[in-house]
């Protein structure tokens, strides 16, 4: 009975107990995202304000790179970046699909742009947890919709590396000497988007985790579809560095590769260099950097600025939408599939 009671209660050797607070385990914090709507809303509110924070506090230099920019450079660079964001957002759709879940366009908006917020917030892995919690309110199991995150996140850096191997050899070759470690993990990158190797890799990472394999690896039809909309969708993010290079650079065929090349080159620098929210602070000195040879130094930071603040804006307008159909949804949810009883979880949460 004594050791019992000793066994039950924490303490010393002494006998003394141990006043220290109790950790909650990472199942409770986790359970604790997915139940609370106000721990939710919470992290929605900090993502938002770091992201308009980042542009804020930059306000003089922005105010003064958009006032020699016209409204419609502007106008056309913010509706190809918003184009570009829908493509990346359809090719992680095609590839949650082919692995056994897919979402109503509405669904994957909501979960896509409003869990990809979290990118503002110091930490790698907040947009993916964001979209797995929100993935799973529709019956996602969390395994399925971290391995599309994390594919479609590879699938983008491996095509946006492609995109400046190719480009910025013609029209930079500065660029290329500064940045040659960015271009050199391509073939890397590139093998690991080969099915079989993704599947090996993402197998060991849940194993690391101590969680089962996946029940099925992303097949070749289903990575060329998402390949197909990475592709599109960097062609818009080159239109939309296009619109705001030209004033400066000149109208040419040469400075749309020189506009994809540099966004990719920076964005992919951004990328890997995870310790900065949003890759905010190297895309714009590696799009600086790539556009200096090119074009005056105050002309590459206005192009910077004005880049960064037309892609935040697309991914509030985005993530706004997205909030704006999941409260117009109700509680609806996507239809099991056939000899699969619907989940118990609760409705959608805010």
């Amino acid at each position: 009975m004594r050791a019992h009671a000793t066994r039950s209660q924490r303490g010393y050797a002494s006998g003394v107990p141990d006043s220290r607070p109790t950790r909650p385990p990472p199942q409770a914090a986790r359970r604790a995202l997915r139940e609370s709507a106000w721990l939710r809303g919470g992290l929605l509110a900090a993502a938002v304000g770091l992201a308009v924070y980042g542009l804020a506090s930059q306000w003089p230099q922005v105010h003064a790179a958009l006032a020699k920019l016209a409204w419609y450079d502007v106008a056309g660079a913010a509706l190809c970046a918003a184009a570009g964001l829908g493509c990346m957002m359809l090719a992680w759709r095609a590839l949650l699909a082919d692995l056994g879940s897919p979402l109503p366009l509405r669904m994957a908006i909501r979960v896509m742009f409003v869990g990809q917020l979290g990118k503002y917030v110091p930490g790698a892995v907040w947009a993916v947890a964001a979209q797995v919690e929100l993935a799973r309110d529709h019956d996602v199991p969390r395994r399925r919709s971290a391995t599309a995150s994390l594919v479609a996140m590879a699938t983008t850096l491996v095509v946006g590396l492609v995109a400046a191997g190719i480009m910025l050899p013609l029209v930079s070759s500065h660029a290329v000497r500064q940045y040659w470690w960015v271009l050199a993990v391509t073939p890397l990158a590139a093998a690991c988007l080969y099915p079989p190797v993704n599947k090996f890799l993402l197998d060991l990472a849940l194993k690391a985790a101590r969680k089962p394999p996946l029940e099925r690896p992303v097949s070749r039809p289903g990575m060329a579809r998402a390949l197909a909309w990475t592709a599109l969708g960097w062609l818009c993010y080159g239109a939309h560095a296009w619109f705001l290079i030209r004033v400066f650079a000149g109208r040419s065929g040469d400075v749309f590769a020189l506009a994809l090349g540099a966004y990719a080159l920076a964005w992919s620098v951004g990328f890997l260099i995870v310790f900065f929210p949003g890759g905010i602070g190297p895309r714009e000195l590696a799009l600086i950097a790539v556009l200096a040879p090119v074009m005056p130094a105050a002309s590459a930071l206005v192009v910077a600025l004005a880049s960064r603040v037309v892609m935040t804006v697309g991914d509030l307008a985005w993530a706004g939408i997205g909030l704006a159909l999941g409260r117009a949804g109700g509680t609806s949810r996507p239809v099991a599939p056939a000899g699969k009883q619907p989940s118990t979880a609760q409705g959608r949460r805010p």
